[in-house]
């Protein structure tokens, strides 16, 4: 059998948030992978080093961890006021699969700093210095996001002393709000597809929980800590080590997302692991997090705890953040609930790795709440900018 040769493609490794990935321009790819399809879930998940059945991703990019086996194209928008459509594939570890059903609130941070810097941002749209404002189409789902980028000489300025918990070191802040993030199209036509603020979701082998399902950021079943033997203050081993835990919350997931609408059978739940999230919320508590450092109850409104992709997530994903801050500002979702009930705009949690601070504004219209904006600060970098490579043979052709 003859030798293939690799491929070189251009491509920029990223820390968006509290998660990395490989960011590639549509225009970049070889033409078999710039539409939708196997080429492009097969060429994708060998950058990524998946499936691997070791489960480390030794051969590809992939970190090992839903917040590090992902992947983001971006190209020049054509709709109205939008600068760059944002397209994000959650690559799974083990599995020859790509899950491309919801955003990556993280990975948003890092989608304007690199749009501008490779060239899809329209340059009389650019201050010298300043802050920048990309307007994104979420393709996934539909949606858009406001990145505030700050600029300085000219470029992205990425450095600064903005410090968020799941990083270790500090960088420059980037405001993302997310519009209108509530998602109508999936689940019944609404932010809560059951139409209920509450619902009692009947688990089998877990029993019948109170839980808040709503489509928001992404879409999210939040089920109260201490109902399923939680403190909502635990860290990663406390689940991940857990195989018993672990089907639990995936039998929570799959049954919520049979009762959201978001599958019609128990058996496409496992064609659609990116969503939707399970998370489980507490009033505010001491803990110590992953870090070491010390979070106090009276500096945060709630403890959250959330699951990605089957293991206990090792801070927030954004886009649950946004499902958190905008449950939040609801009064009589759990979430809200747990952070002591009442009318809120802004809303600051416990995660494994420290605290969080989300803003909504919902407000109430002909009996259904609605979601203008939701509102966070991360940061992003570029770690690593050339060329990933290939085998010649890792895609189809056709």
């Amino acid at each position: 059998m003859p030798n293939v040769h690799q491929i070189r493609i251009p491509a920029t490794y990223m820390r968006g948030g509290t998660s990395k990935g490989v960011f590639f321009r549509l225009q970049d790819l070889p033409e078999a992978a710039r539409v939708p399809g196997p080429a492009r879930d097969a060429l994708l998940l060998r950058v990524i080093g998946s499936p691997d059945p070791y489960g480390k991703q030794i051969d590809g990019m992939g970190g090992a961890t839903s917040s590090t086996s992902k992947t983001v194209i971006l190209s020049k928008s054509n709709r109205p006021d939008h600068d760059v459509d944002y397209l994000f594939g959650q690559v799974s570890i083990d599995t020859g699969f790509i899950d491309w059903s919801g955003n990556c609130g993280n990975l948003s941070a890092a989608v304007g700093s690199f749009a501008i810097s490779a060239g899809l941002v329209e340059a009389g749209r650019l201050p010298k210095d300043g802050m920048a404002r990309v307007r994104v189409w979420q393709a996934n789902i539909g949606k858009t996001i406001i990145a505030h980028v700050p600029m300085t000489d000219g470029a992205v300025q990425e450095t600064g002393d903005f410090e968020l918990d799941g990083v270790t070191f500090p960088a420059a802040e980037v405001q993302l709000e997310f519009l209108n993030p509530a998602d109508e199209g999936e689940g019944g036509g609404s932010m809560f597809p059951t139409g209920n603020l509450v619902d009692d979701l009947e688990v089998p082998g877990v029993g019948t929980l109170q839980a808040t399902m709503i489509n928001a950021g992404i879409p999210t079943v939040f089920v109260n800590a201490a109902a399923i033997g939680y403190t909502g203050t635990e860290l990663q081993d406390a689940v991940n080590g857990d195989a018993d835990a672990l089907q639990m919350f995936e039998t929570i997931r799959a049954y919520g997302a049979l009762r959201m609408g978001l599958i019609k059978d128990l058996a496409k739940a496992a064609t659609r692991q990116h969503t939707p999230k399970v998370a489980f919320v507490a009033p505010p508590a001491d803990y110590v997090s992953s870090s070491g450092k010390q979070v106090n109850a009276g500096d945060i409104d709630l403890c959250v705890r959330a699951l990605s992709m089957g293991k206990l997530h090792h801070a927030m994903m954004g886009t649950a953040a946004v499902a958190i801050g905008t449950a939040a500002a609801i009064p009589g979702t759990l979430v809200n609930l747990a952070a002591g009930g009442g009318p809120r705009n802004a809303v600051r949690f416990g995660h494994p790795s420290g605290t969080l601070r989300v803003g909504a504004e919902a407000t109430l219209v002909d009996g259904d709440w609605t979601v203008t904006k939701a509102i966070m600060s991360r940061s992003a970098r570029v770690l690593m900018e050339g060329w990933v490579r290939v085998p010649g043979d890792a895609f189809y052709s056709g």
